[in-house]
């Protein structure tokens, strides 16, 4: 028997957490706190394996059938989809931790470190004044170079 959108509403949480089963290893879980969870039952390798697909009501049930067969698509091409997913996140990070602040910084570290204190210095001043406050925190990957040259500098940067 497939779910449906008032039979998740109307779930009510229990003593302990419960699965409303939709098919093909879809359901909901149901905690004691109430929330309720849509998760992905597969096997692959010959293991037993879990895939948590977001929380209801953000991701609605079509979106979970949808995320299911995007899921049993990987798996018929012999792809884990719990791998993808940790590699999507790793990525995710990894774009996070490379701001553009954060790569100047370390650029500021190899390439200036044999230059005059006094130049290594203004450069750094620089940064920190006229790029830093505006694209600072943005990941490197995404600024632009007429983003970059639209900040507006008092001085010449270099």
């Amino acid at each position: 028997m497939t779910l449906t959108d008032a039979a998740i509403r109307n779930a009510k949480p229990d003593d302990k957490p419960r699965k409303l089963a939709d098919g093909k290893g879809l359901y909901l879980l149901v905690t004691p706190s109430g929330g309720k969870l849509w998760r992905l039952k597969y096997r692959y390798a010959g293991r037993e394996k879990l895939l948590a697909l977001g929380q209801w009501p953000e991701v609605s049930l079509k979106d979970a059938r949808a995320r299911c067969i995007e899921a049993r698509a990987l798996l018929a091409q012999e792809i884990d989809p719990g791998e993808v997913k940790k590699a999507q996140k790793a990525r995710q990070r990894q774009l996070a931790e490379d701001t553009l602040e954060a790569v100047a910084r370390e650029w500021i570290s190899r390439h200036l470190a044999t230059k005059a204190p006094g130049h290594r210095d203004k450069v750094i001043r620089r940064l920190e004044r006229d790029i830093f406050p505006y694209l600072g925190n943005r990941p490197v990957a995404e600024v632009t170079a007429p983003e970059i040259l639209a900040v507006d500098c008092a001085t010449p940067f270099l």
